[in-house]
């Protein structure tokens, strides 16, 4: 039986508890089997603490959000903490403004409502109201709604003065009011169906009050049949004379000896005519009784 060569020197281990086998390409290798050389990294002595995979690594821990933006504080003398809807300017208020118009057979009701400052809140308020007063009268209805319409703004119009200027801008610039409602075209094209619509009032109420002051009218019968003279007046045992046909009446009083006399006025005692007679309109006498008118003979 033949004995094995000696190892070569160079792969000779170094004696120790736990013997190292050569390393790859012939390179010496060192405790723990890492190779040995220059480009050998120094390991940590045994125990020392050895950071785990990932270390150092980790995402940064989630930041906390942002706080809820603060609504502006309220104006002075009280209101609601919120700014404008349209430029977000503070003080700003709740308003209301309302706008018809009318189509002839159909009609529109406009609201525009919303937290508005003052200078929004009057440019909504002056706007609307001059769309209305060019395009509210055109319908039936219209024209008694638009009178409506424009007197609850002026309403709106009382609180949008209570508004202070802004004291806050925000971030967009606010709306231009542009001039007052008379004073743009608009404005002056309506006053003429608001003469119109003066004019008509007053012909009405002049109407009445003519109406109220005269009474009722002596120039007809009160059935419809005929006319009669105004403010003749008979009295028992008078005469008359009707100048209109029959059954219509238009009484005029005459002498009893005269020729022109047809009839003799008569009180009827039982409340009715006698037999011949013609029944007289109550229009001629002064309580409202009637008369019997009895023909004459001749």
């Amino acid at each position: 039986m033949s004995t094995p060569p000696p190892p070569h020197p160079a792969h000779q281990q170094a004696p120790g508890p736990y013997p190292q086998g050569p390393g790859p390409y012939g390179q010496p290798v060192g405790p723990y089997g890492q190779p040995a050389g220059p480009y050998a990294q120094p390991q940590p002595a045994p125990g020392a603490y050895q950071p785990g995979p990932g270390a150092y690594r980790q995402a940064p821990y989630p930041q906390a959000p942002a706080p809820y933006p603060q609504a502006p504080a309220p104006y002075p003398g009280g209101g609601p903490a919120a700014g404008c809807q349209v430029c977000g300017a503070a003080p700003a208020a709740p308003v209301t403004v309302r706008g018809h118009q009318g189509m002839l057979v159909v009609m529109r009701f406009l609201r525009r409502q919303g937290v508005f400052c003052h200078p929004c809140a009057l440019a909504f308020f002056r706007d609307m109201q001059a769309d209305t007063l060019i395009m509210g009268w055109w319908g039936p209805l219209s024209v008694f709604i638009t009178p409506v319409t424009l007197l609850a703004n002026l309403g709106a119009l009382s609180g949008i003065r209570r508004i202070p200027a802004p004291v806050a801008p925000g971030p967009r610039p606010p709306l231009d009011p542009g001039k007052p409602v008379f004073r743009r075209p608009a404005g002056i094209l309506a006053l003429v169906p608001l003469a119109l619509l003066g004019l008509l009032v007053l012909a009405v109420t002049a109407l009445a009050v003519i109406g109220l002051v005269t009474g009722p009218s002596d120039g007809g019968s009160d059935d419809g049949t005929g006319t009669g003279s105004s403010g003749v007046v008979l009295t028992a045992g008078s005469c008359a004379r009707n100048e209109a046909s029959w059954p219509a009446q238009d009484l005029k009083p005459v002498d009893c000896g005269s020729p022109d006399a047809r009839y003799r006025v008569i009180d009827p005692k039982s409340g009715s005519c006698a037999s011949g007679d013609y029944a007289a309109y109550t229009r001629y006498s002064d309580d409202g009784t009637s008369f019997c008118l009895r023909p004459l003979k001749g």
